[in-house]
């Protein structure tokens, strides 16, 4: 103890403040560097949380005792990585998050017994409003949506029922698509009966209508669907094989279809007169015979014996005959439909970039494509659209510069054992941020501590170096006696020299070092001797 104390007197009362600040700078340092090595993964739960599932969640956490964090004014919700599968199992089998909206489970707790028809027509509607809003934020780029429906009674007396309607607004990321519009609509007008496609609205959280409910041509909505993904596909086809032929990301592609959507229905009736066919024959024949009676008109002469008595009477006789025939002459009907959606022509407009090259210098140097090659790729437009020139089509092809950087080179994936590493953008970052504290802990104890025990030890060394300094003149004060000593034996003079010369080098040498030990470390040289001089002589 009383070294200790010796050793603390010598070191100075600033010297000794400052190794305590020091060393609980080095303490919490690490202790730091422990608790956040040591502390888990936080990954994230659950997004875009109402008020209402960020509350219920955050009692259920609590309740069970497990460690989380709030971001984005409590819509995200972070929890150990190694708890998130187990935590959204246990929380979906108590129904958390619901999404801010009621579903049917509003009819779990209900009593049926003691409440009335209005009531549940009211929660049935709630219901049905909530599990639509659900279904259509599980599409992608929807954030959150909400459904208002309109479910009209029929009045007494009336012939026609008012048809229901359906309102929805929703809050997206980006933009939403056509085909995505009408699939929301299409899906909430199958899940209502009676409601209409046509009768759905559909507003964004900037007040932009979507949909207006105003179209009443669904043939016509069909036609648009069929052009845009004929375009669709045919823009891929002209990408793919230019960009296999300039480079990726080196084509720019645009085409237009021109669409007919009318239904046209023709029927032709052709008949050829050479081609008969007797159908049927009818053949009538007719005799009369008539004799002259001088005008008289009596009973006799009209009875059939009287008649060929009187052979010698003049006679009047004729004959007819009539012959009808019914031919079938050939014909063909022809009817015609032309269903909507023809092709009438093709316009394709195809912007390629130029040819980079290294020159001397290793730069890129940019060269027009030849009209040779230009004409090549326009023959592949032409054979990937099903170019007609009968039809008006038409392909342009132009090779200008284009506006951004020149092509990189990819960047190598890895493969074999490094291919297998697959870390995610977490573990990247916890990797890194291990390496940031060791590195900092490296830098602590090169930087503080080593200069802080160099300058201890110089210390030590110091006061060492500066005792055996002064102790030298004794030891030289010593030496002519034990020279002298040595004289009066034969050959000790040369002895006595030797003695003399190496203590005067030892000497030398000793001061040498105490003097450059005082020139590094002048504030502990300072000390030591104000130590010297305040100790009490004996």
């Amino acid at each position: 103890m009383q070294g200790l104390a010796d050793f603390l007197k010598g070191i100075g009362a600033a010297r000794f403040g400052a190794m305590i600040a020091v060393t609980a700078a080095l303490i919490g340092f690490f202790a730091f560097v422990i608790m956040r090595v040591t502390t888990p993964q936080m990954t994230t739960l659950f997004t875009d949380l109402s008020v209402e599932d960020s509350s219920s969640i955050i009692k259920d956490l609590e309740r069970q005792g497990i460690q989380f964090e709030l971001r984005n004014e409590g819509t995200i919700i972070m929890v150990p990585k190694d708890k998130v599968t187990r935590l959204r199992m246990k929380l979906a089998e108590g129904g958390l998050p619901k999404g801010g909206g009621v579903g049917y489970e509003v009819f779990d707790k209900s009593d049926a017994l003691g409440t009335t028809s209005f009531v549940q027509n009211i929660n049935h509607l709630r219901a049905l409003e909530g599990e639509l809003a659900r279904t259509i934020r599980a599409i992608d780029r929807i954030q959150a949506a909400r459904v208002h429906l309109v479910l009209p009674e029929r009045p007494l007396f009336a012939r026609e029922a008012p048809e229901p309607s359906a309102s929805i607004v929703v809050r997206v990321r980006g933009s939403l698509e056509a085909q995505q519009i009408r699939a929301i609509r299409h899906l909430v007008a199958s899940a209502v009966n009676g409601l209409k496609p046509q009768r759905v609205s559909i507003v964004d959280e900037a007040g932009q209508l979507l949909a207006d409910g105003a179209q009443t041509d669904p043939e016509q909505a069909a036609g648009d669907d069929r052009r845009i993904a004929f375009e669709k596909r045919l823009r891929k086809q002209v990408e793919d094989i230019v960009s296999s032929v300039v480079g990726s990301g080196r084509a720019r592609v645009q085409l237009s279809a021109d669409f007919d959507f009318n239904k046209i229905t023709q029927t032709s009736d052709k008949f050829d007169p050479e081609g008969r066919v007797l159908r049927s024959t009818q053949t009538r024949e007719e005799q009369s015979m008539t004799a002259d009676n001088n005008g008289q008109v009596t009973v006799n002469n009209e009875l059939p014996g009287q008649q060929q008595n009187g052979g010698a009477a003049a006679k009047d006789q004729s004959k007819k005959t009539e012959e009808t025939n019914n031919y079938e002459i050939s014909r063909t009907t022809k009817t015609e439909v032309t269903e909507a959606g023809r092709v009438n022509r093709i316009s394709v407009a195809v912007l390629v970039d130029g040819i980079y090259t290294k020159n001397d210098k290793g730069e890129l140097a940019y060269t027009d494509r030849t009209k040779e090659q230009l004409d090549r790729i326009a023959t592949l437009v032409r054979s990937a659209i099903g170019f007609d020139q009968k039809r008006g089509d038409q392909v342009e092809v132009v090779n200008l510069r284009f506006a951004d950087a020149p092509p990189t080179a990819p960047i190598a994936e890895p493969s074999g054992f490094l291919g297998m590493l697959q870390f995610t953008k977490d573990d990247i970052m916890y990797f890194v941020e291990l390496g940031v504290m060791m590195m900092l802990g490296l830098v602590v104890m090169f930087m503080v501590i080593r200069p802080l025990v160099k300058r201890i030890l110089a210390s030590d060394e110091v006061a060492a170096a500066i005792s055996g300094v002064l102790a030298g003149p004794a030891a030289s004060e010593e030496a002519p006696a034990a020279a002298g000593g040595q004289a009066l034996l034969p050959g000790g003079a040369a002895s006595a020299i030797d003695v003399a010369t190496i203590q005067g080098q030892v000497h030398a040498q000793s001061v040498h070092r105490v003097g450059e030990l005082a020139e590094r470390n002048p504030n502990e040289t300072v000390a030591i001797i104000r130590q010297w001089l305040t100790e009490p002589t004996k």
